[in-house]
This record gives structure tokens, sequence and C-alpha cells, in this order.
């Protein structure tokens, strides 16, 4: 929903600025992603905006969730969230700040779209040839689709690779037609 990504983005980046300020980008995206998963809970879900659950009990619920590794301005962070009623926006939050960090780490998600599942060796081997043409470390997130036929088809950014076999064929339909 684009009203909570709006929502979410200055949270997002005052997390990021401390985590970035304390070198602990690592333990917040660890932080953020484990407080996302947990109120997307049925069981979390309930608590939030219930008005039976004081707001201490949410700090300590939210508390035991980040658990002792999390950094300490993490719990501030969290604070602030059960303060201005915003923790349900907690996956774009964290979805927003594994942006900021992997552009500052100069990270790129792949999305890479395979025919059939890729063993570990493809997979090093694919991601090693988009990281050497973007000069930059790919993150591959893998997903399954046998309409491809055959193949790969690799999303950086707004480039598409398209090496399927159903990509092939659209263009040479293509082709033909003209």
């Amino acid at each position: 929903m684009a009203e909570n990504a709006t929502i979410a983005r200055p949270y997002a980046e005052a997390a990021f600025s401390l985590a970035k300020d304390k070198n602990a980008l690592d333990g917040w995206s660890t932080a953020l992603n484990r407080l996302a998963t947990s109120v997307t809970l049925p069981q979390v879900k309930a608590c939030l905006g219930n008005p039976r659950i004081s707001t201490g009990q949410m700090q300590d619920l939210f508390g035991d969730v980040l658990g002792t590794s999390a950094p300490a301005d993490a719990r501030n962070f969290v604070r602030v969230l059960i303060d201005n009623d915003r923790l349900a926006v907690l996956p774009e939050i964290s979805e927003q700040f594994e942006v900021l960090k992997n552009n500052a780490q100069g990270v790129k998600e792949a999305n890479i779209t395979s025919a059939f599942p890729l063993d570990d060796a493809s997979l090093r081997q694919l991601t090693a040839d988009v990281e050497q043409r973007y000069g930059c470390k790919i993150l591959p997130v893998v997903t399954v689709d046998a309409s491809l036929i055959g193949g790969v088809k690799i999303a950086v950014g707004d480039e598409v690779i398209d090496a399927s076999v159903r990509g092939k064929l659209a263009s040479m339909a293509a082709s033909l037609m003209n």
C-alpha cells in the first residue's frame, strides 16, 4: 500500500541513520526483519490496536521479539513505533531499510526467475556473471516459473535480461510478424 510506504519512509530513514552511525547495519537489518515478521502473525495482529493491552505490555512483547542480540537503539525505536501507533508498518520499514542498506553497501538485488530450480553451483556462477556485468555485489532472489520453458529471466533494477526460451520465442514471433 502506497500510504504505508509513505508512513514507513521516515522511520526507515531514521533507523538507517542510527544503524549507520553505530556501524550496526546488519544487526538492525536482523532486528527489523524479525519485528516485521512478528507483526504479520495472527496472534500479534490481534494485539495491535487492542485497547486492553498497555503500552508497557506492547514494549515487553516486542522486546522479547527483539531478543538480547538486537542493538540497544532498536528498543527505543520500537518504543517510538508503539507510541505513534506505527507497528503495523514494520514490514514496509524493514523493506525500505534493506533498500537503503543495500545502496550504502553497493549491493543490487537481482530477481532471477528460472524455468527449473537452480542448484548451488549454477546460482553461484549466474550470480558471479551478473556481478561482473554490473560491477557490484548482487543479492539474488530466485523464483521458479515453469512457463518460461527453459533458461532464466534476470531483473536488476529497471533492466531485464530475458534469456528464457519463452522470451526468445516471443522475440522470434515479433520478428516474423514485422
